[in-house]
């Protein structure tokens, strides 16, 4: 990606290098945790990823922020992953900001926090190894710096334009509470009578963010021409590595459907290449068929 002279983000909250201390009480549950790419290795569905969290706070007692360690030291490629991470946010703010306003809504920007290893939310305690998360109640994403570096060393997935589709992703997540879609789809899922049902609906949810990032992608290009070659093919090979199908043969030798809570790899790279057409009209994962999807 061309990202020389773009501007940073102001909504980037630097907790990186601050110590954990175990406190008393339990997880928050004021907004739902939609979890990134990690959950699809741990084979759970957002809201199953969010009891393990419970699970795990009601064990320790929970995770809470100390003073930095005047002793860490960031490493100059995690500084120069904080600085993209924080310009790829930037370009998220100016495409929503115009799409929003050119349909009479007004954007706000999501905060993009970064911290290490863990961190206290507005939906209760993070953990790195779930992956980049939106937490709704705070309106914030959620990155450990290092699941870039697992992206390429776990799954294969590298490039400049792959780590940008899994931030888009996330605030795409964002996008879908301003309108109004996280909350109905949660409520759905609360009430579902079946794991089948939930896991549907989650799939829905995770391809129309994929969606969104390919919207995010295809406006980002058209104001700063920020797209080389190699790049979408980049985003297309995350896409395709972060399939629940390809996840569980990887894992398991075998797919089993009925647990799939992101899509499949040809669904995810279907909706980010949809969304690549800058058409929002074709968004909808939610009316059709979900064999269909």
């Amino acid at each position: 990606m061309k990202l020389d002279g773009r501007r940073e983000s102001s909504n980037v909250d630097d907790r990186r290098g601050r110590s954990t201390a175990a406190t008393v009480g339990g997880i928050g549950l004021g907004g739902i945790i939609i979890v990134g790419l990690i959950s699809l290795l741990l084979g759970k569905n957002p809201l199953q990823a969010l009891q393990t969290v419970q699970e795990i706070q009601n064990s320790l007692g929970g995770v809470e922020y100390s003073s930095p360690d005047s002793n860490w030291q960031p490493s100059e490629q995690e500084q120069e992953l904080a600085q993209f991470s924080s310009r790829i946010l930037a370009g998220t703010e100016d495409v929503w900001t115009e799409i929003f306003k050119k349909n009479g809504k007004t954007y706000t920007p999501p905060k993009l926090v970064l911290y290490t290893d863990a961190i206290q939310t507005g939906c209760g305690g993070g953990q790195a190894s779930m992956g980049p998360f939106y937490c709704s109640a705070d309106q914030c994403v959620y990155l450990d710096l290092s699941f870039f570096m697992n992206m390429r060393k776990q799954l294969g997935a590298d490039g400049d334009f792959a780590y940008a589709y899994v931030i888009a992703h996330e605030v795409g997540h964002h996008v879908e509470n301003l309108l109004g879609t996280l909350p109905s789809i949660h409520r759905q899922m609360s009430a579902a009578r079946s794991d089948r049902e939930k896991n549907q609906l989650s799939v829905r949810l995770e391809l129309q963010a994929d969606f969104y990032a390919g919207i995010w992608a295809y406006y980002d290009n058209q104001f700063f021409s920020s797209i080389e070659p190699g790049d979408i093919q980049e985003a297309l090979d995350a896409a395709e590595k972060i399939g629940d199908d390809y996840l569980q043969k990887q894992a398991y030798g075998r797919t089993v459907p009925d647990a799939f809570t992101h899509g499949t790899s040809a669904q995810r790279e279907k909706w980010l290449k949809r969304g690549m057409t800058g058409d929002l009209s074709l968004g909808d994962t939610y009316s059709i068929p979900y064999n269909s999807l």
